[in-house]
């Protein structure tokens, strides 16, 4: 333990035993500090109480690694204490390595204020952070190194639809978005599914009633009438659990202009096609799949998970009537983020198809763009 290390567990102590009041927390570390060291230079004695309070109130010495805005993930590895970092699209390691105890700290005080816990028999559990950011910890037996720990993180900076797609593309989005046409967002792990779904939200008019419904709330709208329901976890005991699908069928009593539901990924999907399907145009939502067409299938079979013995051809009509556009995310090898592929959701034959609105076809595996991404002719009024 280095000197500096051995100051600040002392102070840490003392501050641990006295437990100041938030407003002078600072202050009194800084004066606990001098009394343990009183030879210490003004740079590090910053350092100490940096570390002292990250320690106290924070997330420990993950705090200085949440402090840059341009980091997008932060994952730290079981074991070894290892810990990645996601900026501008691609992994990096850092030099600095979590103990044992420290890890365990981070994990207490992010589930701790949630009531939530952590322990060999629920031993994985999501949670959010007060800035919105999503965790995920899983611990042994599952967790067979030891601990880990993921946070995605979502900018505070409201992204524009042209930072996603090109100027005639984004055009049409914002297009659809007025036009109420109800959107299905698709794409990868990490391919931006919840930064497009904010950037289409944030084209919605002033005046409507927006309901967000979701698992960890993510969605930070630039809207004045937004309200946010989050799906709930089952207890310690296993009741308490409030499903997204409940949420979304409440939201239908809550006289919604629009409902937003966060990620499809069950029996929910079923509730939101007949919310889209009741008078609720406009609509958003995001799910995890590799194209539209492959979005389109996913919605199927979750749709058909929610309701057996429902014909697959009144599936696939209910998705044609409900579903407008899907429009696919994907994340390139250079960590950049874009719009491949809108398509237009249509009745073919009396069942549902697909119709190409624009697309951007990458070729030899390598992400070189071999046609620019482009609308079809579509008509799209004033």
């Amino acid at each position: 333990m280095s000197p500096d290390s051995a100051v600040a567990e002392r102070v840490h102590r003392r501050v641990l035993d006295e437990r100041p009041g938030s407003a002078e927390l600072l202050d009194r570390i800084s004066a606990l500090t001098r009394e343990e060291a009183p030879l210490l230079d003004e740079r590090t004695l910053a350092t100490v109480v940096d570390a002292v309070a990250a320690r106290a109130v924070g997330l420990g010495p993950l705090d200085a690694v949440l402090a840059d805005g341009e980091i997008t993930e932060v994952m730290v590895n079981g074991g070894a204490g290892e810990v990645w970092i996601e900026k501008a699209g691609r992994l990096k390691r850092l030099d600095k390595r979590l103990t044992q105890a420290e890890i365990e700290l981070v994990i207490e005080r992010v589930i701790a204020p949630l009531g939530r816990r952590v322990d060999r028999t629920m031993p994985f559990v999501d949670a959010r952070l007060p800035d919105g950011s999503r965790v995920n910890v899983v611990v042994p037996p599952l967790a067979v190194d030891g601990p880990c720990i993921t946070i995605r993180r979502f900018g505070a900076v409201a992204v524009p639809l042209e930072a996603a797609a090109p100027g005639d593309v984004a055009d049409l989005l914002r297009w659809a978005v007025r036009a109420r046409l109800n959107i299905l967002v698709s794409g990868g792990t990490g391919a931006g599914k919840t930064t497009l779904l904010n950037a289409l939200a944030a084209v919605i008019p002033a005046g409507e009633r927006i309901i967000t419904v979701e698992d960890a709330a993510e969605l930070r709208l630039p809207l004045e009438h937004v309200v946010r329901l989050e799906a709930r976890p089952p207890n310690a005991e296993g009741s308490g659990e409030i499903r997204l699908r409940d949420l979304v069928r409440n939201a239908l009593r809550m006289r919604p202009d629009r409902i937003i539901v966060g990620e499809v990924r069950g029996p929910e999907a079923l509730d939101m096609l007949q919310a889209m399907n009741t008078g609720h145009e406009g609509s958003l939502s995001t799910c995890h799949a590799n194209g539209t067409a492959d979005a389109l299938r996913r919605l199927e079979t979750m749709v058909l998970g929610a309701a057996a013995g429902l014909p697959l051809d009144a599936v696939r009509e209910q998705i044609a009537s409900a579903v407008d556009l899907v429009v696919q995310i994907t994340r390139s090898p250079d960590g950049t983020r874009r719009v491949t592929a809108v398509d237009e959701v249509v009745r073919r034959d009396d069942r549902r198809g697909a119709r190409p609105l624009a697309v951007r076809r990458l070729g030899n595996g390598t992400g070189v763009t071999t046609q620019p991404l482009r609308p079809a002719r579509v008509s799209m009024p004033a």
